[in-house]
């Protein structure tokens, strides 16, 4: 049996998030966008994974994992979206940056059709992991229905401009992926799956990573081409691990660990997968780094706080705990996070160039 991770998760900060999530209800200008390179022409954008790139697909499920209220989407023109964010997320940029549409429609959003579908699509999904188990904890979309989700959407593609077009836009559409932090915060240290009895820390770094290897298969089996798939961020200096390691103070260390290792083994993955795979490139994005870069050099984008969030406290809200009691900051643009878990507009918008740049760079466009 594995022993019990250091850093214990069921503290009353994150049991209270919990509660609170599953009981309660309620709830300035948008920085430019990355100036426009020049491109191959890329007809969609299509997305995969958590609450980082989820456009809304949350508000038509049965979860209490939402943002579509206020204070979120408060920089958005329409108001709140869905998206965890003041405003856009990183595939809403890149889309606009590669003249598509400036928002990245939720596939589930009925709002939209498949004449727009067929430009963008997002099927992520707030709280999910690579790791089925992950899904359960807030019941929410697993990994496996978003590709049941492609599936679906392929054939109205197909039954919407033919069978040949179709089979362009998926093979020519840039897929963005970014996913797995929930696995660790929302499962595995939590302790409310078990996963912590079955696996130990490399153990379960190896499990997600055969996930991600059998995710990525099965979208390139089905036509994808060009991916960008996101590497884990520095999540023990997130808001709500800083508030959890009160003892200490600072970013959790063990956390970092944890994700540095697991992004080692996802770049072995990535080049095996490609080198038996002729035709599919999958550009790895290095989170890690961007984030940390900013958080240790925060005035390179005009930051001023990258410890906490900018809603309420900043320190462990989010969904239906972010909210203007105590008042959410006045200016987003001075912070890192807009609440414990996520980035502000401003920063999306620099992790899209910087994904759009590493693009470029390794041919992908």
């Amino acid at each position: 049996m594995a022993s019990p991770p250091r850093h214990h998760r069921t503290s009353w900060v994150h049991a209270a998030f919990l509660l609170a999530l599953c009981c309660c209800r309620g709830g300035g200008a948008a920085p430019a966008s990355p100036s426009p390179l020049p491109s191959p022409k890329v007809p969609a954008v299509i997305v995969f994974g958590d609450s980082t790139v989820d456009t809304g697909n949350n508000n038509a499920i049965n979860t209490m994992l939402k943002s579509n209220f206020p204070p979120y989407g408060r920089d958005m023109a329409g108001g709140p979206t869905g998206r965890f964010c003041n405003g856009r997320l990183p595939p809403d940029f890149i889309s606009e940056t590669l003249g598509l549409p400036p928002l990245v429609p939720a596939y589930l959003d009925p709002a939209y059709g498949i004449k727009d579908f067929a430009r963008g699509v997002c099927f992520a999904s707030a709280g999910t992991g690579l790791d089925n188990a992950t899904a359960g904890v807030l019941s929410v979309i697993p990994l496996w229905k978003e590709v049941e989700y492609f599936k679906e959407y392929q054939r109205r593609l197909r039954r919407h401009v033919g069978r040949a077009a179709a089979r362009r836009i998926v093979s020519d559409a840039l897929y963005i992926v970014s996913i797995g932090t929930n696995d660790f915060l929302e499962n595995y240290f939590l302790f409310v799956t078990g996963r912590f009895v079955q696996f130990t820390v490399p153990e379960f770094e190896d499990f997600l990573v055969a996930q991600a290897e059998w995710f990525l298969g099965e979208i390139h089996r089905l036509g994808a081409r060009r991916v960008t798939f996101a590497g884990l961020s520095p999540i023990g200096c997130l808001p709500l691990e800083r508030t959890l390691n009160v003892l200490r103070g600072g970013c959790i260390e063990e956390y970092n660990q944890v994700a540095r290792d697991y992004n080692v083994k996802v770049q072995d993955m990535l080049r095996r997968l490609c080198a038996s795979r002729p035709g599919f490139k999958v550009a790895y994005i290095n989170v890690y780094q961007n984030m940390l870069n900013l958080i240790q050099n925060p005035a390179t984008l005009g930051l001023e706080n990258v410890e906490e969030g900018c809603c309420a406290t900043g320190k462990f809200e989010m969904s239906y705990l972010c909210n203007d009691i105590p008042k959410t900051c006045e200016d987003p643009s001075k912070y890192f996070f807009w609440d414990s878990f996520h980035p502000t507009e401003k920063v999306n918008n620099f992790f899209a160039k910087e994904t759009l740049d590493l693009c470029y760079k390794e041919g992908l466009l």
